[in-house]
């Protein structure tokens, strides 16, 4: 298309923001050009690319345009400057935080929902649709051994999953907010969850972050303690937040031994799984798992280790009853508007009333498209490629004799440091981090460090489908190469 719009003189005048069936056609080709070229080229390109602000605003800032411009040149500048500077949380050699390793019959369900601009907030706007999710909630509540009774609800991602358990647990085991209730999650435990509790309106001494023991797992000695004072100081404890895969290290917490504490102490207890709740679906996931479905509410993100493109979290709770209390908008907050969907709530599944937001879009579809085109094995053995991976890496620093591990392969994720002959600690702590950045000028990989007990710590995460021990190899050889280099420098 050499302009945005082209318009025969003679033909009905055309509404404002109207392409032809050409134009659209020419621009579909073309963003879909671009997107397979991204997969199919996607290991060519670095795992990294960031621009400063200034250079950015110098490519990409222009004022609001009151004429338009080609399609065809936004795409092409959005191929030039904007998708090639990015971290590529889907690309195989991404071995930091917790990638997205996306697949593109996903994409093209993100397309579709887009395309078809589904609103998915009650079943009257979105039968087909409602039904999909439920659909796919039922897959995630089966896998999570949760009852027939439990329910869920797709978000954003595991900081809304997060906040909108807590709200569950304490309209359920409060009823309202209460300046005494304390909830309890360990040292390990993802910043969106005292995120989310500050939103909601518990303060610091209400949010009881307890000590984790020798490998990271919540300690329930050090939590037993701390509900015993709690108590004793007049405090409310409601809920226990246990994780089902750290982000730190891939722990798992003591879920049967949690379970049984919160059953003996009437607490909720939220497990955290959105990294690691999904790999349950896999044998060695499944051991590891051992307690998730006697969770009242647990957090998965599809996002992460079900390879789906952002953003898709979720939210299941084991009585979908106490979610819909807990959301449901009450007579006296005059929702007039939605009096003809609200005579069918009986009958119906409203998502607006599982969750937070009113308006929200068909999540689900990409995750169900893509567990159906390929079948729950593929997706299965998806994981396993992501344990193997993580085992390789444990394995080959080990025998290298270079590196300490500082925890081992669990869940996918393993984290190592350097051994430092004739460095002190505070040596090495410094050299991690510019080892850490040697390797994302480098552009092959990307690995980024953590703090665990206080020191700098490189962690691996490669959970990619398509990772392989090659380029993790590589990958490593890279790392041990410029920690003695900086080494010397030292």
């Amino acid at each position: 298309m050499s302009h945005a719009m082209s318009h025969d003189p003679s033909s009905p005048p055309r509404a404002p923001l109207q392409l032809s069936r050409a134009e659209m056609q020419a621009l579909g080709d073309q963003a879909l050009a671009m997107v397979i070229a991204h997969h199919e080229g996607i290991r060519a390109q670095p795992t990294t690319t960031t621009m400063s602000r200034a250079e950015a605003a110098a490519r990409l800032y222009t004022p609001l345009p009151e004429a338009p411009t080609p399609p065809a040149e936004l795409l092409a500048q959005l191929a030039r400057d904007v998708f090639p500077n990015a971290f590529r949380a889907d690309h195989p050699r991404f071995y930091a935080f917790v990638p997205s390793p996306s697949n593109f019959v996903s994409a093209v369900g993100d397309f579709l929902t887009s395309g078809h601009n589904v609103f998915s907030g009650h079943w009257l706007a979105s039968s087909g649709a409602s039904q999909i999710e439920l659909t796919v909630l039922d897959w995630l509540q089966r896998a999570c051994g949760l009852p027939p009774e439990a329910g869920g609800i797709f978000v954003s991602g595991g900081s809304m999953a997060n906040l909108s358990a807590v709200v569950v647990a304490r309209e359920t085991r409060l009823g309202s907010h209460d300046p005494q209730a304390v909830v309890y999650y360990s040292d390990q435990t993802h910043s969106s969850m005292s995120k989310g509790l500050r939103v909601l309106g518990f303060g610091k001494a209400q949010r009881r972050m307890v000590a984790t023991d020798a490998q990271f797992q919540l300690s329930l000695t050090a939590l037993e303690e701390a509900i015993r004072t709690d108590r004793a100081n007049g405090m409310r404890p409601f809920c226990v937040v246990a994780n089902a895969g750290t982000t730190n290290t891939g722990a798992v917490d003591p879920l049967p031994a949690l379970a049984d504490l919160c059953a003996r102490e009437g607490l909720w207890l939220h497990i955290d799984g959105a990294y690691g709740a999904a790999a349950v679906l896999h044998p060695r996931g499944a051991a590891a798992l051992e307690g998730l479905g006697r969770a009242d509410s647990i957090t998965l993100d599809p996002h992460k280790w079900l390879f789906q493109p952002f953003e898709i979290g979720c939210l299941l709770v084991r009585d979908a009853q106490l979610m819909q209390d807990a959301f449901r908008v009450e007579d006296e907050d005059h929702a007039d508007y939605l009096a003809d969907i609200t005579r069918h709530i009986q009958q119906d599944v409203n998502f607006f009333e599982r969750g937070i937001q009113l308006t929200r879009s068909f999540k689900a579809l990409k995750l169900w498209l893509s567990l159906r085109t390929f079948g729950l094995a593929a997706f299965r053995d998806a994981i396993q490629v992501g344990f193997d991976v993580a085992d390789f890496a444990q394995q080959w620093l080990e025998a290298s004799g270079r590196w300490e591990i500082v925890t081992p392969s669990q869940l996918g994720i393993v984290t190592f440091r350097w051994r430092g002959a004739g460095l002190d600690d505070a040596a090495v702590d410094a050299l991690t981090g510019r080892v850490v950045d040697r390797l994302r000028a480098d552009g092959y990989a990307t690995v980024m460090s953590t703090l665990l007990r206080g020191r700098p710590a490189l962690r691996l995460c490669p959970i990619h489908w398509d990772a392989t021990t090659s380029e993790m190899e590589r990958t490593l050889e890279r790392l041990t190469q410029f920690a003695l280099e900086e080494s010397a420098r030292a």
